[in-house]
C-alpha cells in the first residue's frame, strides 16, 4: 500500500470493508460493510446537529422560489452579474442550463426562462470564489477527504490544472502540455486500450462527445460508460426493443393537446421545475393529471408561477387530480391493475375503449398480453402496489376517457431490478388506445442531465451499433473496435479486479454518483491513473489513484475562443431538439481549456502518429466538428445552418410518426412476471431521493423546503405507523443496514423523519446512502444500479453523541 492510499484508508475514519469468496466455486460469502461516511460520503455526520423539520410545502414555486433563486445568484455572482447572467439563461443566442434536459419554447420565450434550481446550477458554475494551486498547498488530500460534497462544492472553480503524484499528499499545478503527455504515457503503457476507462457526463457537449468517442475508438476500445447507464439506460433498453427507438415521443406541444397526462415516479417540482407551467398551462386548459409516487411532492400538488405577478398571493393551481401514492416498486403490479380495468371495461363495451384499428394494424402481440393479464389475481395486484382496486379503477377512466394521453417518468421507474419491465408496462399501456404516434399522446421519458440524450446520440455508448461504426470508419478511415465495451457498473468491477488500470472522465462527480460507495472507492484506487476533466472541486477528486489529474475547463457559461474566433457548442434535450449554446461570461481563469481542446490534446499526444486526424484543425472551429458529425450520423443534415436556427431543429422520430423500426417493424406488446418484494420482519423498501437543494451530486444547500427538512441530508423518512412499531423516536440517530444475497452494509447516524410514505417503505437521500447500493444490484437488461429498491434494516445508532433536533409546526408528512 502507497503512501497515499494509508492516509486515504486513514481519512477513512470508522469505514470497514471485509469481503470474502469462496476458493472452490467462486461464490461470494456474507460481505460486511459498517460506513460512516468520513472519507466519501456527502455529507459527514457531525452535520446532523442542527436539523430542523417542519411541515412540507403545501405549495410549489411562488415567492419563495423566487428568493431562493435571487439569493443563490447574487451571493454567487454578485447582483448585476448574477441578473445579467439569468436574463441570458435557455435564451436564443444565449447558453444552455447546465441542469436538466427541459426543452425550451419553440416560439416566444419569457424574459426570464429558467427555474429556481436552474439559476442555483448557473451560480454554483458562475461563482466567483476560486480554488487556486494555493488552496491545494494549503489542503491535503486526507483533509479535504474530510470535508462534504456540500463543502467541496462552494470552495469555488478550479483555475489551474493540478497533478497529485505518486506518494504525494498535496495536489500541484501541471501545466497542460505535461498533463496530456501523462496520460498518454499512462494510455499507452496499457497491455490493452481495454485496460482504458473514458467516463462521460451528461453536461458534456454534442461536439465534445463526438471528439471524445471518436479519439476512444481510434485508440482501440469501446469502453465509454455514461451516466446514462445509472438513469434512463433502462428507458432506452425498454423503447427500443417495444417501439424501435430508445427516446421518448412527445414534443412541447404535444402538451397543449392532451386530454390526460400521467406523471410516475417523478418529482418536476425539484429536478425538472420548468415542467410545473408545462403541467399548469395543460391544467387550466382542461387536462386532466394522475400522479403516481411513494411519496407526494409538492410540486404536483399546487403551483404558483413566479412570474403571475397578481397570482402570486393566491392559493396556485392545483396540479393532480388524483394521487395514487404506491409502494416502492409497486409499479409494474398498479399498471397492470389499470390495463386490467380497461381490458374489463371494453368486455363490457365491445369497441368502445380499444383501438383496435391500431393494435391490428400497428402492434404485435397483443392477444397473448391479454390473455396472460387476464390471468393474474387482483389481490396480488392490490397487496404488491398498495393501491386499492377502486382507485386502479379511477385511474383506468382518466385513462379511458382522454383522446390524448402522455406518459411521464423518471427514475423512480428505472432504477429497480425490474425497471425494463415498469417502462414496458407503459407501453403496454399506451398502446391500449393507441397513444403513441399522434399529436398530443406518447412516452415521455423525462432526461435529468442537460444532454446525457445527447451523448448517446454523438456515440457515447458501450455498444454501439454496427450503422454506426461503419460510418465512423468511412468518415475517418479507421477500423472502430468491435468488441462491446463496459458500461458504468461493469467497467467499477473491472478497475477493481485490476483488469482496468486507467480511470478519464469528462464532466460528472464519479464516485458520488456510483453505487457501493465503498467498493467503488477502492475501484478507484487499485488504477494507476484516475483524471477528470472538471470545471469544481469533488469527491472523485480525492479518492484517487496511484497518480490523479484534475483538468479544470470552461463552463457553459463561458466564453469559448478558438483560432477561428468565438464559438458555440450544441445539446439534444429530452425531446430530441438540437440546439446552440453560446457562453457570454469572462472565463474564471486563463488557464481553463474548452472540453473539445483537451480532448484533443489528449488524443494528439496518446495517439501520435497512429492517427491522420488533425485534432487541431477540428478544434480551431467547432463547425468542422459539426461537419463531420453531419456526415457521420442520420438526422444531423445541414447540421451548421440548422442550428444557428433561433430554436434548433428536431432529430428524427419514426415512433413519433408512429412507424415501429422494431424486429416485428410493430409496437410490441410485452409480457412480465409480477415482482415480489417480500421484506423479511423488520425491513424496508428503501429508495434514494434529492432534496430541493440538489442537482444530481451538486448539493447547493442543506435544506428541502418542499418536505419540510432544513440543515440536514442525513436523514430516513418513515411512515409514522412503521416509527411506533419498530420502536424507534421521531428524531432518533439510527443506522441503516442493506441485505442483499448475504451481504450486508451499513450507513451510519441517520436521523428518524415521520413522512407520509406507505407502510414498509423508507427514503433517504443520494448519494449519502449510495453505500448501501450493492455492485451487483442492478436492473435487468440495462444494469442499471437498483438505487430505488434497497432492502434495509434499521436500528438506533451505535453512536452514543446527544444531537440537537428541532421539530417546529407539526408532524412532517401529516
Amino acid at each position: 500500500m502507497s503512501e497515499r492510499e494509508e492516509n486515504q484508508a486513514e481519512s477513512a475514519g470508522h469505514s470497514h470493508y471485509r469481503s470474502q469468496e469462496a476458493a472452490s466455486n467462486g461464490e461470494v460469502e456474507a460481505r460486511s460493510v459498517s460506513f460512516e461516511g468520513r472519507a466519501t460520503a456527502a455529507q459527514p455526520p457531525e452535520e446532523l446537529e442542527g436539523l430542523k423539520v417542519k411541515a412540507p410545502s403545501k405549495v410549489a414555486g411562488g415567492v419563495a422560489a423566487v428568493t431562493s433563486a435571487l439569493k443563490h445568484a447574487w451571493g454567487e455572482m454578485g447582483v448585476v452579474r448574477g441578473t445579467r447572467t439569468l436574463l441570458e439563461l435557455n435564451q436564443k443566442g444565449g447558453f444552455d442550463c447546465p441542469g436538466c434536459a427541459w426543452p425550451d419554447p419553440d416560439g416566444e420565450r419569457s424574459h426570464a426562462e429558467f427555474c429556481e434550481n436552474g439559476a442555483k446550477h448557473v451560480a454554483d458554475e458562475a461563482t466567483q470564489k476560486r480554488v487556486t494551486p494555493e488552496f491545494f498547498a494549503e489542503w491535503s488530500v486526507a483533509d479535504l477527504a474530510l470535508k462534504s460534497d456540500y463543502w467541496l462544492g462552494k470552495q469555488g472553480r478550479i483555475t489551474h490544472p493540478m497533478v497529485l503524484r505518486e506518494g504525494a499528499t498535496h495536489y500541484e499545478p501541471i501545466d497542460w502540455e505535461e498533463a496530456f503527455r501523462l496520460v498518454a504515457d499512462e494510455l499507452n503503457a496499457l497491455s490493452s486500450p481495454d485496460e482504458a476507462i473514458f467516463y462521460t457526463s451528461g453536461r458534456t457537449s454534442n461536439e465534445a462527445a463526438f471528439l471524445y468517442q471518436l479519439f476512444v475508438r481510434q485508440l482501440g476500445t469501446n469502453n465509454l460508460p455514461d451516466c446514462s447507464n445509472m438513469c434512463h439506460e433502462s428507458s432506452g433498453s425498454a423503447l427500443t426493443e417495444t417501439i424501435g427507438i430508445g427516446k421518448g415521443t412527445v414534443t412541447l406541444q404535444d402538451f397543449q393537446l392532451a386530454d390526460a397526462i400521467f406523471i410516475i415516479g417523478q418529482n418536476p417540482g425539484t429536478n425538472h421545475p420548468r415542467m410545473l407551467s408545462t403541467l399548469q398551462a395543460a391544467k387550466r386548459r382542461g387536462a386532466s393529471i394522475v400522479h403516481i409516487n411513494p411519496l407526494p411532492e409538492t410540486g404536483l400538488n399546487r403551483f404558483k408561477h413566479p412570474q403571475e405577478v397578481f397570482r402570486i398571493l393566491g392559493q396556485g393551481t392545483e396540479l393532480a387530480d388524483l394521487f395514487l401514492q404506491v409502494r416502492i416498486n409497486g409499479d409494474v403490479a398498479l399498471l397492470k391493475g389499470i390495463m386490467k380495468e380497461v381490458l374489463e371495461e371494453e368486455e363490457r363495451r365491445p369497441g368502445e375503449v380499444l383501438d383496435r384499428k391500431f393494435i391490428e394494424e400497428k402492434t404485435a402481440g397483443f392477444e397473448e398480453f391479454a390473455r396472460a393479464l387476464k390471468d393474474v389475481d387482483w389481490r396480488e395486484l392490490v397487496e404488491q402496489s398498495g393501491i386499492s382496486r377502486e382507485e386502479m379503477r379511477r385511474a383506468a377512466e382518466v385513462f379511458i376517457s382522454s383522446e390524448r394521453t402522455i406518459v411521464c417518468w423518471a427514475m423512480g421507474l428505472t432504477q429497480h431490478k425490474n425497471a425494463v419491465a415498469n417502462i414496458q408496462e407503459i407501453v403496454n399501456l399506451l398502446l391500449l388506445r393507441g397513444q403513441i404516434g399522434k399529436p398530443g399522446a406518447g412516452a415521455c421519458p423525462v432526461r435529468g442531465h442537460s444532454n446525457v440524450q445527447g451523448d448517446r446520440t454523438m456515440g457515447i455508448w458501450e455498444r454501439p451499433t454496427e450503422a454506426f461504426l461503419n460510418s465512423l470508419a468511412k468518415e475517418f478511415d479507421f477500423e472502430p473496435p468491435r468488441k462491446h465495451g463496459l458500461d458504468t457498473v461493469e467497467a467499477i468491477k473491472a478497475m477493481h479486479e485490476r483488469k482496468a488500470r486507467v480511470f478519464f472522465a469528462v464532466g460528472g462527480n464519479f464516485l458520488s454518483a456510483t453505487p457501493d460507495t465503498e467498493y467503488t472507492a477502492d475501484a478507484l484506487r487499485r488504477c494507476s491513473l484516475t483524471a477528470h476533466v472538471s470545471t469544481k472541486l469533488n469527491r472523485a477528486h480525492l479518492i484517487t489513484g496511484q497518480q490523479a489529474l484534475i483538468l479544470p475547463c470552461l463552463g457553459r457559461t463561458e466564453v469559448d475562443v478558438q483560432e477561428t474566433g468565438p464559438q458555440f457548442v450544441t445539446m439534444e434535450n429530452s425531446m430530441g431538439i438540437v440546439h446552440s449554446s453560446r457562453g457570454h461570461l469572462e472565463p474564471a481563469s486563463p488557464h481553463l481549456l474548452s472540453e473539445p481542446v483537451i480532448i484533443a490534446g489528449i488524443a494528439k499526444a496518446a495517439l501520435g502518429s497512429r492517427s491522420r486526424i488533425d485534432w487541431d484543425w477540428y478544434v480551431a472551429d467547432y463547425d468542422r466538428i459539426r461537419d463531420a458529425i453531419m456526415r457521420t450520423i442520420p438526422g444531423f443534415d445541414d447540421y451548421n445552418r440548422r442550428v444557428r436556427e433561433p430554436a434548433g431543429f428536431y432529430l428524427p422520430n419514426a415512433a413519433r410518426e408512429g412507424v415501429f423500426k422494431t424486429k416485428t417493424n410493430r409496437a410490441n406488446f410485452t409480457i412480465h412476471a409480477l415482482p415480489r418484494h417480500d421484506l423479511e420482519p423488520g425491513q424496508f423498501m428503501m429508495m434514494t431521493i434529492r432534496s430541493h437543494d440538489q442537482f444530481n451530486t451538486s448539493i447547493y444547500g442543506l435544506d428541502d423546503r418542499y418536505r419540510g427538512i432544513y440543515n440536514g441530508r442525513r436523514v430516513v423518512l418513515l411512515n409514522p405507523e412503521d416509527i411506533k412499531e419498530a420502536g424507534l423516536e421521531e428524531g432518533q440517530a439510527v443506522d441503516l443496514t442493506s441485505h442483499f444475497e448475504g451481504e450486508e452494509r451499513t450507513a451510519r447516524r441517520f436521523r428518524v423523519v415521520p413522512f407520509s410514505i406507505p407502510p414498509r417503505c423508507a427514503a433517504t437521500y443520494f448519494p449519502e446512502t449510495n453505500v448501501l447500493v450493492p455492485i451487483r444490484s442492478v436492473a435487468d437488461k440495462s444494469n442499471t444500479p437498483a438505487s430505488k429498491s434497497v432492502r434495509i434494516s434499521i436500528k438506533p445508532s451505535v453512536a452514543t453523541s446527544e444531537f440537537n433536533y428541532d421539530h417546529v409546526d407539526g408532524r412532517a408528512g401529516s
